[in-house]
């Protein structure tokens, strides 16, 4: 199973890669678990979680995002777990409803693909709905209970979006960037694409040297500058964050 570690002993696994990402946090002070895949996924989900044979409960749920594939199982694994479920509130009227509409494409086939997809709806890209325990705005820091972990808006690829910030070394992104392209991270989907790349912005400023997105392979914090400074031109981003780039360059 593959994982990373911080500094200050905080690991995190990746315990499921069907169609996409889901996450474990494990550290000192308990255990946190990122998105939840698919419905089909959850058996070798179930089975990687309790390989891992955690010394303690898991705290918090945390959704980066509601789409169908991240939170088909969000609801089992919060009563299994009896888990602290946490979101944003830009995208509590979906759980509610049990469907989050598909973002739009980011190039033809893609376009082509959310169209079709909003045509199925919901028999087929919906989950069963649930009130989360807990939701967010811009920010949300959890060392009142003792993790040095930030979560942080990152919207463009949804209105919700959010990323987790482990340590200031690691970052779990959702679909904010994918790792799924050769020295390529942008979306094939995502509702704004100014604002998505306004959030890899915010990600840089940062002090995490890893990205773990929502579908394919970590992504390397040289990656993300290169990818960023090219579509915030591209895109027209004020935000140039050129101080900040003289100064990792020495």
């Amino acid at each position: 199973m593959k994982s990373w570690k911080t500094k200050n002993g905080y690991e995190v696994f990746k315990v499921s890669g069907c169609r996409s990402n889901v996450f474990l946090i494990s550290s000192a002070n308990g255990n946190i678990i990122i998105d939840t895949g698919k419905k089909s996924s959850f058996g070798r989900l179930r089975k990687n979680i309790d390989s891992l044979k955690l010394d303690q409960q898991i705290n918090y749920l945390i959704l980066t995002h509601t789409h169908f594939d991240h939170c088909q199982n969000a609801l089992t694994i919060r009563q299994q777990e009896n888990c602290v479920l946490i979101m944003s509130e830009k995208e509590l009227i979906f759980v509610q409803n049990g469907y989050t509409p598909l973002p739009n494409g980011t190039f033809p086939i893609a376009r082509f693909i959310s169209d079709f997809g909003r045509i199925i709806g919901r028999p087929k890209f919906g989950y069963s709905p649930f009130t989360p325990d807990m939701i967010i705005g811009e920010e949300f820091d959890l060392s009142d209970d003792g993790f040095n972990i930030k979560i942080i808006s990152t919207y463009g690829h949804s209105p919700g979006s959010i990323s987790i910030i482990i340590d200031n070394e690691i970052a779990v992104v959702g679909d904010a960037m994918f790792g799924t392209y050769n020295k390529n991270i942008f979306p094939p989907f995502a509702d704004d694409i100014p604002g998505m790349i306004d959030s890899w912005g915010k990600l840089l400023k940062t002090n995490c040297r890893l990205y773990l997105p929502g579908h394919g392979k970590e992504i390397k914090r040289e990656l993300l500058q290169l990818e960023y400074y090219k579509y915030a031109k591209k895109y027209n981003i004020i935000q140039t964050r050129q101080k900040d780039k003289r100064q990792e360059e020495k």
